[in-house]
């Protein structure tokens, strides 16, 4: 688990381009079009404190995530495409993927809705209905 610091740094770092072309663009007001130095000063610390106030809506995305693309689809909820005995399709947040439910020889008819339980090979293991156990998020099916 990332701390609160090194998410921060992140933000922080990835937010430094930005900082920098408005200053540059504060900087070229000022010379070109008259700008009072306050006023310079006050945009820059506005952009600054734009940033700081967006920080707790953005932090989740500056933290690093070490499972791969499809590890996270684990607790997701999906609807089945088609009938899936032994194996079908199913929609998980849009797109298409090849399933079949954690049960040998359970069907799930088509416009059931699914939680991905795990992954096997590319292969979406699924289980009938959403599951809203805490460790796993619900989440929509598309």
């Amino acid at each position: 688990m990332p701390t609160r610091g090194s998410t921060l740094r992140r933000y922080a770092l990835y937010q430094m381009p930005g900082l920098l072309v408005a200053m540059g663009v504060v900087a070229a007001l000022a010379r070109w079009a008259g700008l009072p130095r306050w006023g310079a000063v006050a945009l820059v610390v506005a952009w600054v404190l734009k940033d700081a106030a967006l920080y707790p809506w953005l932090r989740s995305a500056y933290e690093p995530d070490s499972r791969s693309v499809i590890e996270r689809m684990v607790g997701l909820a999906g609807i089945a495409v088609e009938r899936l005995a032994p194996r079908g399709y199913v929609r998980v947040r849009g797109e298409l993927w090849q399933a079949e439910p954690t049960a040998p020889g359970m069907a799930i008819e088509a416009g059931h809705p699914v939680t991905v339980y795990s992954i096997r090979a590319g292969l979406l293991l699924v289980r009938p209905g959403v599951d809203a156990s805490p460790d796993r998020p619900p989440s929509s099916p598309w």
